[in-house]
């Protein structure tokens, strides 16, 4: 006797697949040509077999076992005793219904014993399905075939069907179909048995950065062929003649069986024919070959996703095929990836398949939200990052119109942390980038590189592209992600170009571009993006697939890197990384609260934290402020150039005109709106790449209309409903200054107002007609400010430099601020002078040092309080930093201190005196920074609670700074008393800060790992920040610290804040 008694399927390298049909594309039987035109699957030979109990349903039974040998056994025999099982929705995955050790999060290390092909034999869960159902009466007919067909089942399984074993799989995100025909009773009940393994030996290509999670997490149907004759797959391409104007469309149907095949194209009114022919099946393996010659067709692009409908019929049975159909013609040309004879700019996303609840089992229509969320912020393509999507989605981006760059299942990071800790002494002293190709070399070996695993490799590519190939939105393929580069890759290739070549095909760590058609990289800083563009040996392209990583606040600069696609040609374009947030819904154990949770929040071991948190969405897949910045950087409409009455706009579409929008302006004074606003005419047919100069004033403002400073904005938005867009809808804004900013108006004290000074050893208090304040000379602050007796501080306002840090922070300037102990400096005070300098003013002198324990540097600052009679206080700062070990940046340079409770306004919408909590001119609404802030419009806004001004970041972090501010009011929400804030330049100009105003301390945001822990430090006391200057956000999560431009580099200050 031996253990096990021989070698399993889901460990054995030569077993991909036993029992399963051909891999074919995605295509469904409907009974007539009306019914295949609606595209509608509930009129196709479709039987569903997901879902739960319903009315006409009987639910998926299930039972874990920890392994594949300590299950129930015979339980695939239909008399086995289910009734104790429980009930499992399917598509679902196993953990996300509380079975199984939980959810598991690993980016790139395997959550397995690293022994390839090998996987577990104990530690492997196994997931049981039973399902039983009776054949509908539509489906009783004897001349149909039966196929159980599987989306997708993480990771590998077998399958019986009335207990006979049908067949075995494995490639979670590719489907699976079986004939079983044979087996299949026809008028009584079936069972269906599914064997779901969480390892197999695909696991060790399957290493995604996502959760590890299991089951049948796609649509499980079952399909009805017409026996005799029917289709088994199809293929399409489109090619355009040198003028790209005229067409063939390409068809090629294989048949079983002898029959004749027509095949009739429909124009997008699916009514008009096109063009149609029939032909008898060739003796060449079943096939059927169309050639239509099609004049001057419509062509599909991202941006007009004009579609034509193909339907294919046999002569001799009931069997309809639709398929959608776009003409266009994909190529590499001129050294540049072009559609259409046009370069195009992916403005894209990487979207992995996620859901809060429910994992990779999303339902339709969060799925489709997903991309009607896209298009509304001017996304026009997605990398299915990284594998297969649901087919589903290839449909509704062929309609809604995305550029797709469709990846392989196929992924080994791990084995590059192995290699790496295997490094030599010699190897581990060579720069980042050299070091790395010496790893990922030796990684290769493992699987990438290793001839054992072609077939494997292979297989995916297959899977992928005779699933997906008839999709127009689908213009390239790609090989997956971090598996290093090897032999197996150039197998991938070449046959995907065999069986298509009409795509060009992408992989990102061909480095070199040795095989693949174009060049890819992740993360790469704008200078060497230009370095490549400016190196005329590169003759391919190239595609940024992943940039901007978004995790946190952030990313920072995304405009740089959309520049440098418009500016060089040969850069076409990027996806964010990425799409959303991962984040699982889960309750705090102790306090029942909700929150996304991310890796470690399941016990799961080893895990890699919150960096599954690095979307442009939040986990319920609401957009963040990222989003928000994306649509501004990539909108396809730019102001180039302007003046007072004048504009000129690029249009940055690839295909289209300008027609379908319609632009206004109105012209704000002071950031509040004034009567002069209208529509602006755009001049009809601006082709894509043209500038155009648009009249806004049809004659200048007369010289008194404006108070203060002036601001022209303008907004584009589309004119007509579309599928994805609704009439009206804002697609792009820009906005200028045509009067400058006035002097600070400081109001010159009245000769009749005076201050009363009172002092005592360790106070002086300073008294005027509308305001009264404290002030300690040994600490060198202000301890109380009351204005009209309403007390304005519950702390003293003191100059701060340290930021809670984002996740943007950790690794770069975050990781130098904590070696440099900035987050402990504190100040002392060394000296303070006072005294009036007229009954009007009085004056005090503080020297400071902030310095941090341990080490020796420090910020040497001269501090001047300055009290009017007129009741305002100014705090003029000169810093200047000196010592060893200086932090390289600050955060941030400013004041902080916090307002009493009756500061913070009310959620309240019916309480009247708590809308105005926070008032301010500058950019809003929502939060900005140096470097992510061209989102945000200049104009006077408001909230009515502090709260609103918060980002509820699902990791807490720094987030609600508002820059570019020109003033900030705080209201009191009883007395109605108003503080206002502002800088000053030189004692007279108006300067230009941040403020943020919350309920969280920088140490407690800090310190949290989640908000609903972060609330439980919230305080009744507003935490205000008045800041000269601060860090900007960059991407250094994964890419790029933040930019010198957007830096605050350690150097002298001065600042001046006015409270009044």
């Amino acid at each position: 006797m031996s253990h096990p008694k021989s070698l399993p399927d889901w460990n054995n390298l030569t077993i991909l697949h036993k029992g399963t049909l051909p891999p074919r594309a995605n295509f469904h039987i409907f009974d007539t040509e009306s019914d295949a035109l609606s595209y509608d699957l509930s009129k196709a030979r479709v039987y569903p077999l997901s879902g739960t109990t319903t009315t006409t349903t009987t639910p998926w039974k299930f039972h874990l076992s920890q392994n594949p040998f300590e299950g129930p056994k015979g339980f695939q025999d239909p008399k086995f005793d289910i009734s104790t099982w429980d009930d499992i929705p399917v598509p679902s995955m196993w953990q996300l219904n509380g079975y199984g050790k939980g959810p598991q999060y690993t980016n790139v290390n395997f959550p397995i014993p690293v022994d390839p092909p090998n996987a577990p034999l104990v530690d492997n869960e196994t997931g049981h399905y039973v399902r039983k159902f009776v054949l509908p009466e539509t489906f009783r007919n004897s001349q149909q075939q039966f196929r159980l067909r599987f989306e997708g089942v993480d990771s590998a399984f077998h399958v019986w069907v009335n207990g006979k074993e049908v067949g075995y799989h494995q490639g979670s995100r590719n489907p699976a179909e079986f004939d079983i025909t044979g087996v299949l009773d026809r008028k009584g009940e079936n069972t269906v048995a599914v064997k779901v393994y969480q390892y197999c030996d695909g696991t060790y290509i399957e290493d995604q950065d996502q959760w590890r999670m299991s089951g049948i997490f796609r649509d499980v149907n079952l399909l009805a062929f017409p026996s005799q004759s029917r289709v088994e797959d199809l293929f399409i391409q489109t090619r355009l003649d040198k003028d790209y104007t005229d067409a063939d469309l390409i068809v090629r149907v294989k048949v079983t069986g002898s029959t004749e095949v027509k095949a009739t194209l429909y124009g997008p009114d699916k009514k008009s024919t096109v063009v149609s022919g029939s032909k008898p099946v060739e003796d060449d393996g079943g096939y059927v070959r169309f050639s239509f010659p099609v004049k001057d067709p419509e062509k599909w692009t991202a941006e007009s996703p004009t579609l034509y409908h193909l339907v294919i019929s046999l002569d001799d049975s009931s069997c309809y095929i639709s398929q959608r159909v776009g003409f266009r013609q994909v190529e590499m040309k001129d050294g540049l990836l072009k559609v259409n004879g046009r370069r195009i700019v992916l403005k894209g996303a990487n979207r992995h398949e996620h859901h809060p609840k429910f994992g990779r089992a999303v339902p339709y229509e969060f799925m489709k939200q997903d991309l009607l969320l896209m298009k509304k912020h001017n996304i026009n393509a997605i990398r299915t990052s990284h594998q297969p999507s649901d087919p589903r989605l290839y449909d509704l981006a062929d309609e809604l119109g995305f550029w797709v760059m469709d990846e392989a299942d196929l992924e080994c990071h791990g084995f590059e942390s192995i290699c790496d800790a295997a490094l030599s002494p010699e190897d581990r002293k060579l720069p980042f980038r050299e070091r790395q190709l010496v790893t990922r070399a030796k990684a290769a070996k493992w699987t990438s590189d290793n001839p054992d695993w072609e077939e494997a490799y292979v297989d995916r590519a297959v899977q992928l592209v005779r699933r997906d190939q008839l999709h127009p939105s689908v213009i390239m393929w790609s090989l997956g992600n971090e598996a290093f580069y090897g032999r197996n890759h150039v197998a991938m290739y070449n046959w995907i170009k065999w069986y298509d070549d009409s795509r060009p095909v992408h992989y990102e760590a061909d480095i070199y571009a040795e095989t693949m058609d174009m060049y890819s990289r992740m993360y790469p800083p704008v200078e060497e993006m230009i370095d490549f563009a400016n190196d005329k040996s590169k003759e391919k392209p190239l595609i940024l697939c992943e940039y901007v990583h978004a995790m946190g606040n952030g990313p920072g600069n995304i405009k740089e890197y959309v520049d440098t696609f418009y500016k060089y040609d040969t850069l076409q374009g990027g996806f964010v990384w990425e799409w959303a947030n991962h984040g699982l819904l889960k309750k705090d154990d102790e306090t029942g609260d909700e929150f996304y949770a991310y890796g470690g929040d399941f016990g799961d071991v080893p895990n890699d934290g919150n960096f599954v948190m690095d979307g442009v969405l939040f986990s319920d897949h609401t957009p963040n402020p990222g989003l928000i910045e994306y649509k501004k950087a990539i909108e396809p409409v730019k102001v180039v150039s302007h003046a007072a009455q004048r504009v000129t706009i690029v249009n940055r579409y690839d295909f289209i005109t300008l027609d379908h929008l319609e632009a206004s302006y109105v012209i704000l004074d002071e950031g509040r709106p004034t009567s002069e606003k209208g529509v602006i005419d755009i001049s009809q047919g601006v082709k894509p790449g043209e500038t155009v100069e648009l009249t806004v004033l049809e004659k200048p403002l007369s010289s008194d209309f404006l108070s203060g400073e002036g601001t022209v904005q303008i907004t584009f938005r589309q004119r007509e409903e579309t599928a994805s867009l609704a009439a009206g809808h804002e697609i792009a804004f820009a906005e200028y200054t045509i009067a400058p900013a006035p002097p600070a108006n400081v109001v010159p004290d009245s000769s009749t107002s005076k201050l009363i000074v009172k002092e005592t050893p360790t106070l002086i208090t300073i008294e005027s007609a509308t305001a009264t304040w404290t002030f300690s000379p040994i600490r060198g602050e202000i301890l109380s400010f009351k204005k009209k007796g309403t007390e304005f501080l519950a702390t003293s306002p003191t100059v701060t430099f340290y930021r809670a840090q984002t996740d943007n922070d950790f690794p770069q300037d975050g990781a130098n601020w904590k070696s440099q102990l900035l987050h402990l400096a504190t100040s002392r005070t060394r000296s303070s002078t006072w005294g009036a300098t007229d009954e009007n003013v009085f004056v005090a002198q503080v020297k400071q040092r902030f310095a941090p324990p341990v080490l020796s540097w420090s910020i040497d600052m001269d501090i001047t309080y300055k009290f009017t009679a007129a009741g305002r206080v100014s705090i003029s700062v000169e810093g200047v930093p000196q010592g060893e070990n200086l932090p390289r940046t600050l955060p941030r340079i400013g004041l902080a201190f916090e307002l009493p409770k009756a500061w913070a306004g009310s959620s309240s919408k019916d309480d009247a005196k708590s809308r105005r909590a926070v008032t301010w001119y500058g950019r809003g609404p929502g939060e900005s920074y140096s470097d992510k802030k061209l989102s945000q419009r200049l104009g006077e806004y408001s909230v009515s609670s502090v709260d609103e001004l918060w980002t509820d970041y699902e990791f807490p972090q720094e987030g609600g700074n508002r820059t570019d501010t020109r003033w900030v009011r705080f209201a009191h929400s009883d007395t109605g008393e108003e503080i206002t804030a502002r800088f000053l330049e030189k004692g007279e100009e108006r300067a230009l800060f941040d403020f943020s105003a919350s309920h969280y301390r920088v140490p407690d945001v800090d310190a949290a790992k989640h908000p609903h822990e972060l609330r439980r430090k919230k305080t009744d006391t507003v935490v205000v920040r008045l800041d000269a200057a601060h860090h900007g956000l960059g991407s250094g999560s994964c890419g790029p610290r933040t930019r010198d431009e957007y830096a605050l580099l350690t150097a002298p200050f001065e600042f001046e804040v006015e409270l009044s």
